[in-house]
């Protein structure tokens, strides 16, 4: 049997792995963990073979801890985020799976790291990165909500969070602005201060000091962006 444990901070995510776990022929749950502190704890105090380990977490990020381990067990990542693949697949994980996945997504994953786990494979090359998701997913009031890239007009940042305004309402995140930065299309977006983010598509005036977006929001620019937003606008 496969010890496994669930890596993430995520409620909604120990539901649907447990679910999946459970469904699957040759796995056992040993244990979950809601940020990698415990989850350090908890193989420290049970052996396990394969994490399934988030990215975006709090105390640790997923791939720091994971680089922190001697002798890591196999490892698939569970992440809304497509932005980290490429560093992923350097780690030596198993797979790649991109938030949300179906359990035929999940067990071919697992198939993966029983090979792996085996060594009949050599882990998946970088090449294999799935591509940029067209979303976000979110943490909303009835669980995670799917925020299309198309629908966000711009970024803010706000202490320990980010605000993130799309067509429709406002959502909070506590990606940070350079996560941000690398999970939405950089042909999409620009930053213009170093508390903002825009969508191109959205600006609607371009001033000195300032820019007006097509629903009237007024935003800064700084010096330091100036010439990058002029030439993004040039182009769009």
């Amino acid at each position: 049997m496969i010890r496994c444990l669930i890596v993430d901070d995520e409620p909604i995510a120990h539901e649907v792995l447990e679910h999946f776990i459970l469904q699957t022929p040759g796995l056992v749950l040993s244990g979950k963990a809601r940020n990698p502190v415990a989850a350090f704890a908890a193989m420290h105090q049970s052996p396990v073979d394969l994490l399934f380990l988030d990215i975006n977490m709090p105390l640790m990020n997923g791939l720091d801890f994971l680089k922190s381990l001697k002798n890591p067990p196999a490892v698939i990542l569970t992440t809304a985020y497509a932005a980290h693949a490429l560093e992923g697949f350097e780690l030596d994980v198993a797979d790649y799976l991109l938030k949300p996945f179906s359990l035929e997504r999940f067990t071919r994953a697992v198939e993966k790291a029983k090979r792996y786990l085996a060594g009949e494979v050599a882990p998946q090359p970088a090449a294999a990165a799935p591509a940029a998701s067209p979303h976000l997913l979110l943490k909303g009031k009835n669980g995670l909500e799917k925020i299309a890239f198309s629908d966000i007009c711009y970024v803010e940042a706000a202490g320990d969070y980010m605000k993130i305004f799309t067509r429709q309402q406002p959502f909070l995140s506590l990606l940070t602005m350079k996560e941000l930065e690398q999970t939405l299309p950089a042909a999409g977006f620009v930053r213009i201060h170093r508390s903002y983010l825009v969508a191109v598509q959205a600006i609607k005036i371009l001033g000195n000091a300032q820019l007006t977006l097509t629903d009237g929001t007024v935003l800064p620019v700084s010096q330091s962006y100036r010439h990058l937003v002029l030439a993004v606008f040039r182009g769009a």
